[in-house]
């Protein structure tokens, strides 16, 4: 078998198979334990509190997961942490299948979202670190080991939530017991995860702040990556809004029912996958700041029509557009990480890395909350202008930094 084959295969078997059942493990849990919540509560308000309970923990769980990670490794925590969520989510099963209703029943979901969030941040940061480990193992070829990945994520993302809420149809316990199948395996798969490198024994014990201010000091030590997080930031406030006004927008606006509101994101999905497969080649031919600067003025121009669009299919297709020009700019980011983070603080950088650029969602949702709706388009263009401009500024900075030349 030919060098380059082997290799595949290798990632095949230690990274992409581990990676692909927890991610259909992550997008069924995150989507459809909320769903179960409605069936077993007929409760909105718990529903609502139930997916608080899934993310509040999650993001209180990042500065610890990333310390964990890079203390323990990246396999290990993988490991148990997929294995921990499989333990629960057999639990659950066993539970709702006696008490489907009550009390218990309605504990049990509510336990089970707190629990199988935290959980799966653990073995998210852990995927990822063992993911930009085989980046860094490739070299010049980082890019593709994070297109696949990508890849798979976006995949599970489109797939998950669907395939949770048809098996929700056959009964709450024979939802969570697929999911649990899914878990086990990504538990038995992670064993074969190359382990990654580790902080020096002689390192402090690692909290949840000192996780952070450890990947916070690593991001202002890195240029390159602090400009890009800034400017992604950014453009995730436009993203954010889109994402908590489009309900508003496709329902009221556009006179279009809730069903075209999940058409928009599915197809924004659909077209993410395919941009992130040109950019494979695209990377290959011209280099990571090129491909990076044209998403960016691609991802700004499309904001902007959102907020102009005349109907909903063209908001459809530009928002579409807009998220397809957002995964080219991860790749370039996963790419970036791999290449220039010390693989012995990967896991505390990640975690600072990700809060940072979760933070404008909190705020989009409170500008959607405040502004009526008859002002939601001009809100998209003020975005879109912050965008364009934070975007324009870190691709202008980084147009020269030889971290960015392929």
């Amino acid at each position: 078998m030919p060098r380059h084959a082997r290799h595949a295969a290798g990632l095949l078997r230690s990274i992409y198979l581990p990676r692909t059942a927890d991610a259909l493990a992550f997008a069924m849990s995150t989507y459809g334990i909320p769903l179960l919540v409605l069936a077993t509560t007929r409760s909105a308000a718990l529903t609502g509190l139930a997916f608080a309970l899934e993310w509040i923990p999650r993001l209180a769980a990042f500065g610890w997961a990333g310390a964990v990670v890079d203390r323990r490794g990246a396999s290990v925590v993988f490991f148990l942490a997929s294995l921990g969520r499989t333990l629960a989510l057999a639990a659950g099963a066993v539970v709702l299948s006696l008490y489907p209703a009550g009390i218990v029943a309605s504990a049990t979901v509510m336990a089970l979202a707190a629990i199988t969030g935290v959980l799966t941040e653990f073995s998210y940061i852990a995927a990822e670190t063992a993911g930009a480990a085989a980046g860094r193992r490739a070299g010049p070829l980082a890019h593709r080991v994070q297109v696949v990945l990508l890849g798979i994520d976006q995949t599970a993302t489109l797939a998950g939530p669907a395939l949770a809420g048809l098996l929700l149809l056959t009964g709450p316990p024979r939802m969570l017991a697929v999911i649990t199948v899914l878990s086990l395996l990504a538990a038995l798969l992670a064993l074969r995860t190359p382990p990654s490198p580790v902080a020096p024994a002689r390192a402090p014990k690692n909290s949840t702040g000192a996780g952070l201010i450890t990947g916070w000091r690593t991001i202002r030590s890195l240029p390159a990556l602090g400009w890009l997080v800034t400017g992604l930031t950014l453009s995730n406030l436009a993203t954010g809004f889109l994402q908590a006004a489009g309900p508003v927008m496709v329902v009221n606006h556009y006179g279009q029912s809730t069903s075209a509101v999940g058409l928009v994101w599915s197809a924004a999905a659909g077209a993410t996958l395919l941009a992130v497969a040109v950019c494979r080649f695209a990377i290959d031919r011209l280099g990571l700041w090129p491909v990076g600067a044209a998403c960016a003025a691609l991802g700004s121009l499309a904001c902007l029509a959102v907020s102009r669009a005349p109907d909903y299919l063209s908001y459809l297709v530009m928002v579409a557009v807009m998220m397809s020009a957002e995964g080219g700019m991860t790749v370039v980011l996963r790419t970036l990480r791999s290449r220039l983070i010390p693989p012995d603080r990967f896991g505390s950088t990640l975690s600072a890395t990700i809060l940072i650029l979760l933070l404008p969602f909190p705020l989009a949702g409170v500008l959607t909350a405040i502004t009526p709706p008859d002002a939601l388009g001009h809100v998209i263009t003020g975005c879109a202008v912050l965008q364009a401009l934070g975007l324009f500024l870190a691709f202008a900075r980084l147009r020269t930094d030889p971290a960015l030349r392929t």
